[in-house]
């Protein structure tokens, strides 16, 4: 049997396996199996915390398809939590330090950046106003924050059509690697509001990752200037960048309950 904590950031859910005393076997089929909310336990992702040579824990990521991702910023916010004190995670997307504090946990989530190689697009563009658009979508930006974005500030979010709209850019062939799709409305100074259809797992209550990139397009567009609320379907979270530094991300992290599990039935 193993054990595994469930968690959520703002409605984003986990199951959290903590695999540093014994490696747990995961493959794309079992982390699917395991998300399933009806056959499985259900999760938004699977979060296995490991040992690291670099850091205090390594954090590897699934999604619920299976897929396995760079980053996750709910799932971040999570892992002090979990193990109970500040810590420096080891990701692909490279070391995240992570602190609890009033309201929550803060995480700094690094340097965004903006070459089109780095997104990846499929050919070379300006990522700050993409020559690229879906239907009466206006035109985006595309920023990388550990894995792939594409923004697009719209004037009525309520109208936008984003269960349909979402599968089609996420899979459209400009994004080499699938992206996560963001569509935000400024909602007054320094507050947007915004919905995501994530990569891999569809609409979410909740998107850290998702905050962090359509701040940092916000602030590049000069919309804004932060450190700004960005209000999710599930709740509020408050991202503060400068041009040239890191992303800062602040807001709550929550432990629904403790389990155990026989993973070979996965």
């Amino acid at each position: 049997m193993g054990r595994f904590s469930k968690m959520h950031g703002l409605g984003n859910d986990f199951v959290v396996i903590d695999a540093r005393d014994g490696a747990v076997e995961m493959t794309a089929a079992r982390a699917q199996a395991i998300a399933d909310r009806h056959a499985g336990i259900g999760c938004d992702q699977l979060i296995l915390i490991g040992a690291s040579d670099r850091a205090d824990v390594s954090m590897r990521i699934f999604n619920a398809d299976g897929s396995e991702v760079e980053a996750c910023g709910n799932a971040t916010r999570c892992v002090p939590l979990f193990m109970g004190r500040d810590v420096l995670i080891e990701t692909k997307a490279g070391l995240l330090d992570a602190k609890e504090v009033e309201g929550g946990v803060s995480v700094d989530m690094g340097r965004p950046r903006f070459d089109w190689d780095a997104i990846p697009l499929a050919y070379a563009m300006d990522t700050l106003t993409m020559q690229a658009s879906w239907e009466d979508l206006p035109a985006p930006a595309a920023v990388n924050v550990g894995n792939p974005h594409v923004i697009f500030f719209c004037d009525d979010l309520d109208a936008v059509d984003i269960p349909r709209l979402g599968p089609i850019i996420e899979n459209d062939p400009l994004f080499p690697e699938r992206v996560n799709v963001n569509f935000a409305q400024v909602a007054g100074d320094n507050h947007l509001r915004l919905i995501v259809w994530e990569r891999g797992a569809g609409l979410t209550r909740a998107c850290g990752t998702g905050a962090c990139a359509t701040a940092v397009a916000a602030i590049r567009r000069k919309l804004m200037i932060g450190p700004m609320t960005v209000s999710l379907p599930g709740g509020d979270l408050v991202i503060g960048w400068t041009p040239g530094g890191t992303i800062r991300m602040t807001g709550p992290a929550t432990h629904v309950f403790d389990g155990e599990a026989d993973w070979s039935r996965f």
